[in-house]
């Protein structure tokens, strides 16, 4: 049941209206392995760091069944640093620092241990380094997701075409589903996205939801209403934690279990916006999962009588 997660390890210094955090662990692959460890063991971690990245996080990260061989240390350079301001509205924010760093050197390497890995989790990077990690693979994995941007879409097109079609599942948010498509309608933009190669799309709607698509069918999941949201950074690579973690736990890749799989994942980000960074994710229990998966039924059941 073991799983690939292929991302970023980083520093986030990040501002909201509700507070200010300077220097803080992030990165794509920290969130998706936080979240994916609550669900499945091992995590085969690949990624890029610095000298600077605490071990302590190392360690934390081992403990929860994350395998570091895929992590290159590069010793005289500085781990990806990214620094953002949000708006009133939590959902828009200003990139105020990047610091590639080490990142700008990322040519991962699959180690062989990692080889039989039935789930590869892409986290959102340069389209020929995710190509170049499904290539490396001997056996194709039983499922691929990938996250990409609009960055993407706008400076390596081609590239990101070829990977689409490699790939079985993409995430992007609604933005994106429209500017890689040309669509403004998501359904419309959807039955195009899926003709481009991904046999499933899912359209993040933060803090409205999630939508599924498969063919000519659609699930909707709405977002946990949540009395504090300190920090959305990482919510998107937490939900894809979730999501990928559940499927890679019940080996079961079908649309029915795909919905459950989206509700997950939206329990699981509800989780990581209540404090800064993965704070969050490193306090919460099986029982707290539980608990806020028995929330969201609550949430969306009800009883009809159609006349």
């Amino acid at each position: 049941m073991s799983l690939i997660v292929v991302g970023t390890m980083a520093f986030d210094a990040i501002e909201t209206p509700f507070g200010k955090a300077d220097k803080i662990i992030g990165g794509s692959a920290t969130y998706v392995a936080y979240a994916a460890s609550n669900f499945v063991q091992p995590i085969n971690q690949v990624s890029i760091i610095g000298y600077d990245f605490p071990r302590e996080e190392i360690h934390n990260l081992i403990l929860r069944g994350v395998v570091m061989d895929g992590v290159e240390i590069i010793k005289d350079k500085k781990s990806f640093f990214w620094s953002g301001r949000y708006h009133e509205d939590m959902n828009s924010r200003d990139t105020l620092i990047t610091d590639l760093n080490v990142l700008a050197d990322f040519d991962p390497k699959i180690p062989e241990s990692y080889q039989d890995s039935e789930f590869l989790m892409l986290g959102n990077l340069q389209p020929s380094v995710q190509m170049s990690v499904i290539k490396q693979l001997k056996k194709r994995p039983k499922l691929i997701v990938m996250d990409t941007m609009n960055f993407w879409m706008e400076t390596a097109m081609p590239e990101l075409e070829n990977v689409l079609k490699e790939i079985d599942v993409l995430l992007i948010n609604d933005a994106e589903a429209r500017q890689l498509s040309g669509q403004y309608s998501i359904v419309k933009a959807a039955r195009i996205i899926l003709s481009m190669g991904p046999k499933f799309l899912i359209v993040k709607k933060g803090e409205h939801g999630a939508l599924l698509f498969y063919d000519d069918k659609v699930f909707f999941a709405p977002a946990l209403p949540l009395e504090e949201v300190f920090d959305p950074t990482g919510a998107g690579d937490t939900f894809a934690g979730g999501f990928v973690g559940h499927l890679a736990k019940t080996r079961d890749i079908s649309f029915e279990n795909m919905k459950t799989a989206i509700i997950v994942g939206s329990v699981m980000a509800s989780f990581c916006v209540e404090k800064f960074g993965p704070t969050r994710l490193k306090e919460i229990s099986k029982k707290d999962i539980d608990q806020r998966l028995h929330q969201f039924r609550e949430l969306v059941n009800f009883d009809i009588e159609l006349a």
